[in-house]
Protein backbone atom coordinates (compact mmCIF):
# COMPACT_ATOMS: atom_id res chain seq x y z
CA UNK A 1 0.00 0.00 0.00
CA UNK A 2 1.29 3.61 -0.82
CA UNK A 3 0.32 6.59 1.46
CA UNK A 4 0.63 9.88 1.13
CA UNK A 5 3.06 12.47 2.62
CA UNK A 6 1.86 12.78 6.66
CA UNK A 7 2.04 15.48 8.90
CA UNK A 8 2.28 15.45 13.04
CA UNK A 9 -0.16 17.33 13.92
CA UNK A 10 -0.71 17.64 18.25
CA UNK A 11 -4.34 17.38 19.62
CA UNK A 12 -4.87 20.45 20.97
CA UNK A 13 -8.45 20.22 22.70
CA UNK A 14 -10.98 17.42 22.80
CA UNK A 15 -14.60 18.45 23.54
CA UNK A 16 -17.75 16.38 23.68
CA UNK A 17 -20.54 17.49 21.15
CA UNK A 18 -23.25 14.60 21.79
CA UNK A 19 -23.46 11.51 24.00
CA UNK A 20 -21.65 9.81 21.05
CA UNK A 21 -19.57 12.57 19.28
CA UNK A 22 -16.44 14.20 20.49
CA UNK A 23 -14.28 17.10 18.79
CA UNK A 24 -10.61 17.68 17.92
CA UNK A 25 -9.12 19.99 17.43
CA UNK A 26 -5.54 19.61 16.35
CA UNK A 27 -2.46 22.07 15.35
CA UNK A 28 0.80 22.36 14.65
CA UNK A 29 3.49 20.95 17.25
CA UNK A 30 5.03 24.10 17.05
CA UNK A 31 2.53 26.62 16.80
CA UNK A 32 2.98 27.08 13.06
CA UNK A 33 0.55 27.32 10.46
CA UNK A 34 -1.04 24.19 8.67
CA UNK A 35 -2.22 23.77 5.68
CA UNK A 36 -5.41 25.76 3.87
CA UNK A 37 -8.02 23.97 2.49
CA UNK A 38 -11.36 24.51 1.09
CA UNK A 39 -14.50 23.76 2.72
CA UNK A 40 -15.74 19.97 2.10
CA UNK A 41 -12.15 18.44 2.27
CA UNK A 42 -10.70 15.70 4.57
CA UNK A 43 -7.72 14.44 6.25
CA UNK A 44 -7.08 10.93 7.14
CA UNK A 45 -5.84 10.74 10.57
CA UNK A 46 -3.37 7.82 11.73
CA UNK A 47 -4.43 6.33 14.81
CA UNK A 48 -2.87 4.25 17.57
CA UNK A 49 -3.83 0.49 16.94
CA UNK A 50 -2.84 0.86 13.26
CA UNK A 51 -5.87 2.41 12.24
CA UNK A 52 -6.42 5.01 9.58
CA UNK A 53 -9.72 6.73 8.65
CA UNK A 54 -10.97 9.78 6.99
CA UNK A 55 -12.33 12.37 8.79
CA UNK A 56 -14.11 15.73 7.06
CA UNK A 57 -12.91 19.36 8.38
CA UNK A 58 -15.56 20.74 10.39
CA UNK A 59 -14.38 24.38 10.55
CA UNK A 60 -13.60 26.78 7.71
CA UNK A 61 -11.60 29.97 8.35
CA UNK A 62 -11.44 33.06 6.24
CA UNK A 63 -7.72 32.32 6.01
CA UNK A 64 -8.47 29.24 3.72
CA UNK A 65 -6.94 27.73 1.58
CA UNK A 66 -3.39 29.82 2.02
CA UNK A 67 -3.34 28.45 5.67
CA UNK A 68 -5.22 27.19 8.84
CA UNK A 69 -4.17 27.73 12.43
CA UNK A 70 -5.86 24.74 13.20
CA UNK A 71 -7.95 21.69 11.94
CA UNK A 72 -11.78 20.00 13.76
CA UNK A 73 -12.91 16.93 13.04
CA UNK A 74 -15.79 15.37 14.96
CA UNK A 75 -15.77 12.06 15.44
CA UNK A 76 -19.00 9.57 16.26
CA UNK A 77 -18.36 6.29 18.58
CA UNK A 78 -19.74 3.56 15.96
CA UNK A 79 -21.17 0.36 18.37
CA UNK A 80 -19.91 -1.54 14.90
CA UNK A 81 -16.72 0.49 14.31
CA UNK A 82 -13.76 -1.52 12.61
CA UNK A 83 -12.17 0.04 15.15
CA UNK A 84 -11.26 3.29 14.24
CA UNK A 85 -13.83 5.65 16.26
CA UNK A 86 -12.99 3.41 19.12
CA UNK A 87 -9.19 4.32 19.07
CA UNK A 88 -10.07 7.91 18.88
CA UNK A 89 -12.68 7.82 21.52
CA UNK A 90 -10.71 5.41 23.90
CA UNK A 91 -7.06 6.16 23.29
CA UNK A 92 -6.03 9.51 22.06
CA UNK A 93 -5.89 12.17 24.74
CA UNK A 94 -5.17 16.09 24.66
CA UNK A 95 -1.52 16.51 24.33
CA UNK A 96 -1.26 13.72 21.95
CA UNK A 97 0.73 13.90 18.48
CA UNK A 98 -1.19 12.07 15.55
CA UNK A 99 0.05 11.94 12.28
CA UNK A 100 -2.64 12.75 9.55
CA UNK A 101 -2.40 13.64 6.04
CA UNK A 102 -2.50 17.21 4.29
CA UNK A 103 -6.21 18.01 3.27
CA UNK A 104 -7.94 16.39 0.32
CA UNK A 105 -11.36 17.45 -1.22
CA UNK A 106 -13.17 15.66 -3.22
CA UNK A 107 -16.70 17.03 -2.04
CA UNK A 108 -16.04 20.75 -3.29
CA UNK A 109 -18.52 23.28 -3.53
CA UNK A 110 -19.76 24.05 -6.82
CA UNK A 111 -18.69 27.59 -8.24
CA UNK A 112 -21.56 27.39 -11.20
CA UNK A 113 -24.09 26.85 -9.08
CA UNK A 114 -26.66 29.47 -8.66
CA UNK A 115 -27.85 27.69 -5.20
CA UNK A 116 -26.35 25.56 -2.75
CA UNK A 117 -28.36 23.03 -1.41
CA UNK A 118 -27.04 20.98 2.12
CA UNK A 119 -28.60 18.31 3.90
CA UNK A 120 -26.41 17.16 6.92
CA UNK A 121 -27.36 14.13 8.71
CA UNK A 122 -25.80 13.41 12.33
CA UNK A 123 -22.61 13.73 11.83
CA UNK A 124 -22.63 14.12 8.55
CA UNK A 125 -22.81 17.91 9.40
CA UNK A 126 -19.07 18.13 9.45
CA UNK A 127 -18.49 18.79 5.76
CA UNK A 128 -21.23 21.46 5.38
CA UNK A 129 -20.65 22.83 8.50
CA UNK A 130 -17.77 24.07 6.70
CA UNK A 131 -19.35 24.38 3.49
CA UNK A 132 -22.28 26.69 5.32
CA UNK A 133 -19.84 29.07 6.74
CA UNK A 134 -17.69 29.53 3.72
CA UNK A 135 -20.96 30.35 1.72
CA UNK A 136 -22.05 33.03 4.29
CA UNK A 137 -19.10 34.57 4.25
CA UNK A 138 -18.88 34.96 0.50
CA UNK A 139 -22.88 36.26 0.61
CA UNK A 140 -23.92 33.42 -1.44
CA UNK A 141 -27.54 31.46 -2.18
CA UNK A 142 -27.68 28.51 -0.06
CA UNK A 143 -30.29 26.96 2.44
CA UNK A 144 -28.66 24.51 5.40
CA UNK A 145 -30.83 21.64 6.71
CA UNK A 146 -29.87 19.70 9.43
CA UNK A 147 -31.22 16.70 10.62
CA UNK A 148 -30.39 15.17 14.15
CA UNK A 149 -32.49 12.75 16.62
CA UNK A 150 -32.83 15.57 18.99
CA UNK A 151 -31.23 18.97 20.96
CA UNK A 152 -29.02 15.97 22.27
CA UNK A 153 -27.35 14.69 19.48
CA UNK A 154 -27.54 18.00 17.94
CA UNK A 155 -23.37 18.16 17.14
CA UNK A 156 -21.29 21.64 16.49
CA UNK A 157 -24.32 23.70 18.08
CA UNK A 158 -22.83 26.51 18.99
CA UNK A 159 -21.53 27.19 15.54
CA UNK A 160 -24.95 26.69 14.21
CA UNK A 161 -25.83 29.77 16.38
CA UNK A 162 -23.90 32.02 14.18
CA UNK A 163 -25.98 34.79 13.27
CA UNK A 164 -24.43 34.67 9.67
CA UNK A 165 -25.77 31.22 9.40
CA UNK A 166 -29.68 31.92 10.83
CA UNK A 167 -31.16 33.02 7.18
CA UNK A 168 -30.15 29.71 5.94
CA UNK A 169 -30.41 27.15 8.61
CA UNK A 170 -33.66 24.76 8.65
CA UNK A 171 -33.16 22.52 11.66
CA UNK A 172 -35.54 18.92 11.87
CA UNK A 173 -35.11 17.12 14.85
CA UNK A 174 -37.05 13.51 14.69
CA UNK A 175 -38.12 14.07 18.91
CA UNK A 176 -39.03 17.92 18.06
CA UNK A 177 -42.15 19.36 16.61
CA UNK A 178 -43.46 17.70 14.24
CA UNK A 179 -44.30 20.79 12.80
CA UNK A 180 -40.62 22.04 12.14
CA UNK A 181 -39.88 18.79 10.41
CA UNK A 182 -38.37 18.50 7.04
CA UNK A 183 -40.29 16.16 4.02
CA UNK A 184 -37.55 15.08 1.82
CA UNK A 185 -39.79 14.16 -1.06
CA UNK A 186 -41.57 17.74 -0.45
CA UNK A 187 -38.40 19.66 -0.11
CA UNK A 188 -36.65 17.69 -3.26
CA UNK A 189 -39.23 17.24 -5.69
CA UNK A 190 -38.48 20.49 -7.80
CA UNK A 191 -34.88 21.43 -8.61
CA UNK A 192 -34.61 25.33 -9.30
CA UNK A 193 -32.72 25.62 -12.25
CA UNK A 194 -29.01 25.78 -11.24
CA UNK A 195 -29.20 24.73 -7.77
CA UNK A 196 -27.02 21.83 -6.55
CA UNK A 197 -27.25 19.66 -3.99
CA UNK A 198 -24.96 18.14 -1.15
CA UNK A 199 -25.29 15.25 1.00
CA UNK A 200 -23.62 13.93 4.00
CA UNK A 201 -24.62 11.73 6.86
CA UNK A 202 -25.12 7.91 7.76
CA UNK A 203 -26.23 5.12 5.51
CA UNK A 204 -30.08 5.15 5.69
CA UNK A 205 -30.27 9.15 5.20
CA UNK A 206 -28.33 9.05 2.53
CA UNK A 207 -30.62 6.36 0.56
CA UNK A 208 -33.65 8.57 1.71
CA UNK A 209 -32.06 11.31 0.15
CA UNK A 210 -30.68 9.68 -3.13
CA UNK A 211 -34.07 7.71 -3.58
CA UNK A 212 -36.26 11.53 -3.33
CA UNK A 213 -33.47 13.22 -5.62
CA UNK A 214 -33.52 10.28 -8.01
CA UNK A 215 -34.88 12.67 -10.69
CA UNK A 216 -32.24 15.13 -10.00
CA UNK A 217 -28.92 15.63 -12.17
CA UNK A 218 -26.16 13.34 -11.89
CA UNK A 219 -23.81 16.26 -11.54
CA UNK A 220 -26.16 18.59 -9.84
CA UNK A 221 -25.98 15.86 -6.42
CA UNK A 222 -22.84 15.25 -4.86
CA UNK A 223 -22.82 13.16 -2.32
CA UNK A 224 -19.89 11.92 0.63
CA UNK A 225 -20.22 8.56 2.47
CA UNK A 226 -18.57 7.47 5.74
CA UNK A 227 -18.37 3.84 4.64
CA UNK A 228 -19.25 2.41 1.60
CA UNK A 229 -23.11 0.97 1.02
CA UNK A 230 -23.62 -2.52 2.82
CA UNK A 231 -24.62 -4.29 -0.41
CA UNK A 232 -21.74 -2.37 -2.42
CA UNK A 233 -18.87 -5.10 -3.90
CA UNK A 234 -15.53 -3.02 -4.28
CA UNK A 235 -13.40 -5.86 -4.46
CA UNK A 236 -14.01 -8.60 -6.48
CA UNK A 237 -15.08 -9.01 -10.31
CA UNK A 238 -14.30 -10.29 -13.67
CA UNK A 239 -10.67 -10.62 -14.49
CA UNK A 240 -9.35 -8.12 -17.45
CA UNK A 241 -6.77 -5.97 -18.20
CA UNK A 242 -5.32 -2.48 -17.96
CA UNK A 243 -3.91 -0.74 -20.81
CA UNK A 244 -1.31 1.56 -19.65
CA UNK A 245 -1.03 4.34 -22.52
CA UNK A 246 1.70 6.88 -21.45
CA UNK A 247 3.79 3.55 -20.42
CA UNK A 248 3.08 0.86 -23.80
CA UNK A 249 2.48 -2.03 -21.14
CA UNK A 250 -0.50 -4.28 -20.06
CA UNK A 251 -1.09 -5.49 -16.69
CA UNK A 252 -3.64 -8.34 -16.20
CA UNK A 253 -6.05 -7.99 -12.95
CA UNK A 254 -7.22 -11.00 -11.35
CA UNK A 255 -11.34 -11.65 -10.83
CA UNK A 256 -10.08 -11.49 -6.75
CA UNK A 257 -7.53 -8.70 -7.36
CA UNK A 258 -8.19 -4.74 -7.54
CA UNK A 259 -6.74 -3.00 -10.12
CA UNK A 260 -4.38 -0.98 -7.15
CA UNK A 261 -3.37 -4.18 -6.37
CA UNK A 262 -2.27 -5.19 -9.43
CA UNK A 263 -0.34 -2.45 -10.44
CA UNK A 264 1.49 -2.41 -7.39
CA UNK A 265 2.19 -6.21 -8.10
CA UNK A 266 4.25 -4.71 -11.25
CA UNK A 267 5.61 -1.84 -9.15
CA UNK A 268 3.27 0.96 -10.59
CA UNK A 269 3.07 3.31 -7.00
CA UNK A 270 -0.66 4.21 -6.69
CA UNK A 271 -1.37 6.26 -3.51
CA UNK A 272 -4.36 4.70 -1.82
CA UNK A 273 -6.51 5.48 1.41
CA UNK A 274 -10.17 3.98 2.18
CA UNK A 275 -9.63 1.28 -0.28
CA UNK A 276 -13.79 1.41 -0.56
CA UNK A 277 -14.33 4.35 -3.42
CA UNK A 278 -15.02 7.44 -1.38
CA UNK A 279 -12.04 9.39 -0.64
CA UNK A 280 -10.64 9.84 -4.07
CA UNK A 281 -6.71 9.24 -3.34
CA UNK A 282 -6.65 6.65 -5.91
CA UNK A 283 -8.48 8.16 -9.13
CA UNK A 284 -6.59 8.38 -11.98
CA UNK A 285 -7.38 9.86 -15.73
CA UNK A 286 -8.65 7.03 -18.13
CA UNK A 287 -11.37 5.76 -20.46
CA UNK A 288 -14.29 6.47 -17.87
CA UNK A 289 -16.99 5.41 -20.49
CA UNK A 290 -14.98 1.61 -20.33
CA UNK A 291 -15.02 1.09 -16.80
CA UNK A 292 -17.60 -0.03 -14.44
CA UNK A 293 -17.32 2.55 -11.69
CA UNK A 294 -18.40 1.10 -7.98
CA UNK A 295 -16.84 4.77 -6.78
CA UNK A 296 -18.77 7.14 -4.54
CA UNK A 297 -16.38 10.26 -4.61
CA UNK A 298 -16.66 11.49 -8.82
CA UNK A 299 -19.58 12.76 -10.39
CA UNK A 300 -20.86 11.50 -13.35
CA UNK A 301 -18.99 13.50 -15.89
CA UNK A 302 -15.41 13.41 -13.71
CA UNK A 303 -16.89 9.34 -14.54
CA UNK A 304 -16.18 9.86 -18.34
CA UNK A 305 -12.84 10.56 -17.61
CA UNK A 306 -11.39 9.29 -14.42
CA UNK A 307 -11.30 6.11 -12.62
CA UNK A 308 -11.03 4.87 -9.13
CA UNK A 309 -8.96 2.06 -9.04
CA UNK A 310 -9.31 0.67 -5.66
CA UNK A 311 -12.38 -0.62 -6.72
CA UNK A 312 -13.54 0.06 -10.47
CA UNK A 313 -13.14 -2.68 -12.79
CA UNK A 314 -13.68 -2.77 -16.90
CA UNK A 315 -16.62 -2.70 -18.30
CA UNK A 316 -15.29 -5.64 -20.95
CA UNK A 317 -12.09 -7.16 -21.02
CA UNK A 318 -9.72 -4.04 -20.70
CA UNK A 319 -9.43 -0.64 -19.82
CA UNK A 320 -7.44 2.50 -20.22
CA UNK A 321 -5.92 4.53 -18.03
CA UNK A 322 -3.66 7.75 -18.25
CA UNK A 323 -0.87 5.99 -16.88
Amino acid sequence: MSLERTLTVRVERISRETPEILAFELTHPWGRTLPGYEAGAHIDVHMPGGFSRQYSLARWSAGAPSNAASYVIGVKREAASRGGSASMHERVREGDLLAISAPRNTFPLREEAKHHLLLAGGIGMTPLLAMAQALAARGADFTFCVFARSEEHLAFADALRDLALAPHLRLHLDQGDASQRIDLHALLADRAPGTHLYVCGPGGFMRAVREAAAHWPDDALHAEYFAAPANANTTTGLPFTLKLAQRGIRVPVAADQTAVDALHEVGIDIPVSCQQGLCGTCVVEGDGEGAEHRDFCLTGSERRHKVALCCSRAKGQELVLQL
